[in-house]
């Protein structure tokens, strides 16, 4: 670039500092920025609240932390970050509607993980909390998982209960049982929602999740989580089930304006 004889802006100079260690460290706190880069709180959160309104900061619900934006990257649509920052939106609108918890989660090889829940702004978020950011939940189950193997395509379902097989843990014999399985795939795709299983009860918590579809892919799980002893699954499901399908729609039209249609993908007609 060529030499000019000018001063630098000092301001600009601020806010690329802090997209910079954002990038470096992937998630911060205003604490953790502060102690990076030197810049007041206050000035701190100034950068911050207009990079969020030009789309080059986020906030996720979950723990508060501030997050680079991955959206002028186009990043792929199995990019975590990326499904969490459509997302984070979506679930405080939903939170507000439904008042409950909900989070967020992603398959991994056979499990699935929490990236994001809106607990901390849930008004029935009583004395047992959500599990938290990076927490695994069982495939066969959670709720979420359920929602993933019911409409996931086949290739990815068998991968997962091949895995399940070849471990002796806590509700993986399931995938031993082809009856078993045929009914939870029925189930699930009859109702459009999961329900965690009975005896997963580790938080006096039951669930229903909704897969997020993009291309006959399952990017995601949005649920909904209470205090068992409040409600019956099929209550909540006549009294929220709406406002969680209308969620991951959202979710998915965010998605798909994102990412352009693929050939050759898809799963299984349901």
């Amino acid at each position: 670039m060529r030499q000019y004889q000018v001063k630098t802006i000092s301001s600009l100079e601020r806010g690329l500092q802090v997209l910079k260690a954002l990038e470096e460290m992937r998630a911060a706190s205003l604490h953790d920025l502060h102690q990076v880069t030197g810049i007041p709180k206050a000035t701190l959160i100034r950068i911050l609240h207009t990079c969020n309104q030009e789309g080059l900061v986020w906030q996720r619900l979950a723990d508060g932390a501030f997050v680079a934006s991955l959206r002028p990257q186009r990043a792929p649509h199995n990019d975590v970050e990326w499904l969490g920052e459509l997302a984070s939106s979506v679930l405080e609108e939903l939170c507000e509607r439904v008042m409950w918890p909900s989070v967020l989660t992603v398959p991994r090889l056979d499990y699935m993980e929490t990236i994001d829940t809106n607990s901390p702004k849930a008004y029935f978020d009583e004395v047992v909390p959500v599990a938290p950011i990076g927490f695994r939940s069982h495939m066969l189950l959670g709720a979420s998982g359920r929602a993933y193997i019911a409409f996931c395509a086949e290739r990815e379902r068998e991968a997962v209960l091949r895995r399940l097989r070849e471990h002796d843990a806590p509700g993986n014999a399931y995938a031993h049982d082809p009856g078993w399985l045929r009914r939870l795939l029925a189930t699930t795709r009859s109702r459009g929602y999961s329900v965690r299983a009975p005896e997963y009860d580790f938080d006096g918590r039951n669930s229903i999740a909704v897969p997020i579809r993009l291309h006959g892919e399952v990017l995601g799980c949005v649920n909904v989580t209470w205090r068992k002893t409040v409600m019956s699954a099929q209550e909540v499901a006549r009294r929220h089930l709406d406002d969680l399908r209308a969620a991951v729609h959202r979710i998915e039209e965010r998605a798909s304006a994102a990412v352009p249609q693929r050939h050759g993908s898809g799963g299984d007609e349901i």
